[in-house]
């Protein structure tokens, strides 16, 4: 059995207190296999943020895979924003693109969808190049065949059905189409605020998106929370953990048929 913890959208600076703790609980009598935080550790992509995030990760157990999100290029500082908008993460943080993890029946490997500018009016959405798509497929394609193979992302590479945002990702429908051919079981991502999973219209369908929630305070219409990612030989479990002030609950599980 794997077992992955997955957070996004902590925005320390604009954390829920409580939940964030809760959360550090939950991961440390898990036995996750590996803990993955898929973007917007921060709120204004701060430096005393980065390093609250920083002092946090670092109390959780075994290894944290991170991606940057779109809160993660400084808010304020324009020429940071422009000339080096991740830095700030890569230097308090980690590598900011192509993370990877290999374990036993796990290979996961981490792509930065978060632009600190763009072409476009609103820079928050997200973006995923043919390279960036190439190199993660050349990666991830080259695993062995079993092991479960994991994208992780800050924007959901296409629509939540119903989501309470959007991302609007850039080369994101081509990414998620791409994922599915060379068989990716899972594409986690983060940025809407609210836990789903469905399967990519592409393939065979057993190419699986599932978001996060939030552990701050800018929740959208859901309780802070996170997932819980259980996958044996035969299926892939997604179980949303929603905080209820003093303890998290499952509040909803979705179950997927893996690759035979």
């Amino acid at each position: 059995m794997i077992r992955l913890a997955h957070l996004s959208d902590i925005h320390f600076g604009g954390e829920n207190v409580a939940a964030v703790t809760g959360a550090a609980e939950v991961l440390r009598r898990g036995g996750f296999d590996l803990t993955i935080i898929s973007g917007d550790l921060t709120q204004f992509g701060e430096i005393g943020e980065f390093e609250a995030a920083a002092a946090w990760i670092k109390t959780l157990p075994g290894r944290v895979l991170v991606t940057p999100g779109n809160h993660d290029a400084p808010y304020i500082a324009w020429f940071e924003r422009f000339f080096s908008p991740f830095g700030r993460f890569q230097r308090l943080i980690g590598q900011v693109e192509g993370q990877t993890h290999v374990s036993p029946g796990l290979a996961v490997f981490g792509v930065n969808t978060a632009r600190g500018v763009q072409p476009r009016a609103n820079w928050s959405k997200g973006q995923i190049s043919r390279r960036q798509t190439e190199r993660a497929r050349d990666w991830l394609g080259a695993a062995p065949e079993g092991q479960l193979k994991v994208l992780v992302c800050h924007h959901p590479l296409a629509e939540m059905i119903g989501g309470p945002m959007t991302a609007r990702v850039w080369g994101g429908e081509a990414a998620a189409k791409v994922f599915s051919e060379c068989r990716v079981d899972l594409v986690l991502s983060g940025h809407i605020h609210a836990p789903f999973a469905w399967p990519y219209p592409f393939g065979d369908r057993r190419t699986y998106a599932a978001g996060a929630g939030t552990l701050s305070l800018r929740e959208r219409g859901v309780p802070a929370g996170f997932n819980i990612v259980e996958a044996d030989e035969r299926e892939i479990h997604v179980r949303a953990q929603a905080w209820m002030g003093s303890h998290y609950e499952t509040s909803r599980t979705w179950s997927m048929d893996r690759r035979q």
